[in-house]
């Protein structure tokens, strides 16, 4: 998966048959939407800049369409920290039906073979979730964003080509079995970066011997936004046609707040400067890790990495406004 990133407007937000005369705007921030179903993670994005008239964004992670939940959307110089949201951990609440393989290990897929469904205890599935727990190596679906020689595997398998997908090696924190309805198993899965919850549905079906598709999925969180509210298009549309600009203006979180996880460096005026030069900065004690760096008017300057030898350097500059 990777950052979308738009730069040209596609036009302006429609409320009505006239365009909104308000010109695009150089904002910064982060947007957590709610994505409903049935549209991709750039289609919603482009409808979200549209409504705050957001001149750049990009989004931390694609949903399929058929997926719902938490999408962290970057604005402005917050896109420049999308690939580090992009890597966090998420979790979500999916939803399995047994006995149906389909092409894409999802409801959107075409059915390849239906199974019956063995008897099944709790001990038994269980023992199929075991399997799939900790750092694994999972194969991917080929109908997936990944890239071949710059072409998504998706558009290659939708072409009619013969794809064949790496392995893979992802970190599953937790999966656990919350409802076990007949041929329905709901789950709770805490995961790193690059996992592919259709892929767990799929393995999970053929541990349990009748195969299985991933039916609904819900991403509930995305790492630091465990608790932090998020907002349907259709709720920031109806505010805004309603109060106005400002009123979803307000919703939009500071850039730092996608870096809430982080420590924090804060730098005096000259060693501030010296980091605007791009020139490392000595003397950083206490960490040795990936950190925010502040000037001591509380501005978020960088996004910066201190090493062994106490030695502070700029991984993303930023130039947000004073």
């Amino acid at each position: 998966m990777q950052c979308a990133t738009a730069t040209e407007p596609a036009g302006a937000f429609r409320m009505s048959k006239k365009k909104d005369p308000t010109p695009w705007r150089d904002i910064h921030g982060i947007v957590l939407l709610d994505k409903s179903a049935g549209i991709s993670s750039n289609q919603a994005l482009q409808k979200a800049r549209r409504l705050f008239l957001a001149a750049k964004g990009g989004h931390t992670g694609s949903l399929d369409p058929m997926a719902t939940g938490l999408l962290p959307l970057c604005f402005g110089e917050a896109t420049k920290i999308a690939g580090y949201l992009l890597g966090a951990a998420k979790a979500y609440r999916a939803t399995v039906q047994l006995g149906v393989t389909t092409t894409t290990a999802d409801a959107d897929g075409d059915v390849v073979v239906r199974r019956p469904v063995p008897p099944l205890d709790p001990l038994r599935i269980e023992a199929a979730l075991a399997r799939l727990r900790g750092r694994i190596v999972q194969v991917p679906p080929v109908y997936s964003a990944i890239k071949l020689d710059g072409v998504p595997l998706y558009k290659r398998a939708r072409d009619g080509e013969e794809v064949s997908v790496a392995p893979r090696e992802v970190e599953v924190f937790r999966l656990d079995l919350l409802r076990h309805g007949g041929e329905v198993l709901e789950l709770e899965v805490e995961c790193g970066s690059g996992t592919y919850v259709r892929s767990l549905a799929r393995d999970l079906g053929e541990a349990l011997g009748c195969g299985a598709h991933l039916a609904a999925l819900r991403r509930t969180w995305v790492e630091p936004f465990r608790d932090a509210t998020a907002h349907t298009l259709e709720e920031l549309e109806r505010l805004l046609l309603s109060e106005g600009r400002e009123a979803i203006d307000v919703l939009m979180l500071d850039t730092d707040a996608g870096l809430a996880a982080l420590p924090k460096v804060v730098l005096d005026a000259a060693r501030a400067a010296r980091l605007g030069l791009g020139q490392p900065v000595p003397g950083i004690h206490g960490i040795v890790e990936l950190c925010r760096v502040h000037d001591t008017g509380g501005r978020l300057l960088a996004l910066g990495e201190v090493d062994a030898f106490g030695v502070l350097r700029v991984r993303r500059g930023l130039n947000l406004p004073a």
